[in-house]
């Protein structure tokens, strides 16, 4: 790897510091990823209005689940070249569009064209791909992962935020008007568009110039990185981790309920995640670079299978259900820092919004999974314990399929500006 050309492609324009930068792409994770994994929140109101039943309701969860991780790389691949700035501009506007309709819709293809198209691409335009590229194109090397880590946990605090909010808009205005208020809350992340404008083809390009080695293509970073054993092996786990968090984040008020517990301990479950995972957010970035990140991914999802098989044997009481969801939230999205320090590490930055991209929509495509067979298990059994047992299974696979993954960069990624 050329020194000259990592530097040159990973530190902020004059004038804009690195806080600024941390804060406008946490800050925006924080509005989209908070909305979004509040949503789960209304899904009871919106089977009572619609009479769809559940299983329809999950199907448009989980079609907007398979689309946010559909969109993020071609949403990455035009950011690496036109911008991030545009790119999340758009998705920002998506995104509140989506959500403030979604109450207007009363058929399952309405549903799925709110949520999973509208709300759900733009997320995926305004979403981790492009923003944890923008964040390590603007921020030193030596930085990159603690920078992963607050970012991802501003989507966590959104998370821990947006619960409550949408709780207490809830009780105030009504469902219907909440959620509309939640799209128009979002817009609030548009003044960051300013702060992550830029591109890391341009930045590559100018590295090139100077070191003499040419940027990889889009189609070649693609070729080398499918046919690169240990990006399998990552996509593969992350798959894993979109099960574990869709169908949380879908299904944990349902779960609630099924255990007969009041709602509100749903709420609190949801905000007790995002609170606990800005505690493991903020861990892993610190732990990358200190320890092999495939090793603390194996460890995360070790944690997990072990919680939820505790979880099953333990009383369902509002105190379980919080522990369970605290420990849940230490590894919910603290799973993004070292997934996306290997990309980097293994291709560079130059297409790393793209790549990143192909790796969650592989966590996407489990999203859809966790999302859809929550809603079509408890549908179809009265229960979600199935549910769990696939969790426990994966969370093992997950685990396992980590350990062979070789943490170093590949010989072409070295062309690139990294």
């Amino acid at each position: 790897m050329n020194k000259a050309s990592d530097n040159s492609s990973s530190v902020a324009p004059p004038g804009i510091p690195i806080w600024l930068v941390l804060l406008a792409a946490g800050g925006t994770f924080a509005l989209t990823m908070g909305v979004r994994q509040s949503m789960g929140l209304f899904l009871s109101a919106l089977n009572t209005s619609t009479a769809l039943g559940v299983g329809s309701i999950s199907l448009a969860f989980a079609f907007g689940q398979l689309w946010w991780g559909l969109t993020q790389p071609f949403a990455g691949a035009i950011a690496d070249r036109v911008g991030a700035g545009r790119v999340i501009f758009v998705g920002i506007l998506l995104v509140a569009l989506g959500t403030f309709i979604t109450p207007l819709m009363s058929t399952t293809a309405g549903l799925i064209f709110a949520i999973g198209v509208l709300a759900a691409g733009g997320a995926g335009m305004a979403g981790t791909s492009v923003l944890m590229a923008a964040s390590a194109r603007l921020v030193p090397a030596q930085k990159r992962g603690l920078a992963t880590g607050i970012v991802n946990a501003g989507g966590s605090f959104g998370q821990f935020a947006m619960a409550p909010i949408a709780i207490g808009l809830t009780a105030a205005v009504g469902w219907a008007s909440a959620m509309q208020w939640l799209g128009v809350i979002l817009l609030l992340a548009l003044p960051a568009v300013w702060v992550l404008k830029g591109n890391s083809r341009a930045l590559a390009a100018q590295a090139a110039a100077t070191s003499g080695l040419k940027p990889l293509s889009a189609r070649e970073a693609i070729r080398q990185a499918l046919a690169t054993p240990s990006f399998v092996y990552l996509s593969l786990g992350f798959l894993v981790c979109g099960f574990h968090v869709a169908f949380l984040a879908t299904h944990l008020p349902s779960v609630v309920a099924a255990c007969g517990l009041p709602p509100e301990v749903g709420g609190w479950a949801l905000a007790t995640i995002g609170l606990f995972n800005i505690i493991g957010s903020l861990a892993m970035g610190w732990a990358v670079g200190r320890w092999r990140m495939k090793s603390l991914l194996a460890l995360l999802y070790a944690i997990r299978g072990a919680a939820v098989l505790i979880f099953l044997l333990a009383p369902k009481t509002p105190a379980v259900m919080l522990i369970f969801a605290a420990v849940m939230g230490v590894t919910f999205l603290s799973t993004v820092p070292p997934t996306a320090g290997l990309v980097v590490k293994m291709f560079g930055t130059a297409n790393m919004a793209m790549l990143f991209g192909i790796v969650m929509l592989a966590h996407q495509i489990g999203g859809f999974l966790g999302a859809f067979l929550g809603g079509y298990v408890f549908q179809a059994t009265g229960s979600y314990d199935w549910v769990w047992y696939i969790d426990i299974v994966l969370a093992v696979g997950a685990a396992l399929v980590n350990l062979p993954i070789r943490e170093a960069r590949l010989p072409l990624a070295s062309r690139g500006a990294a």
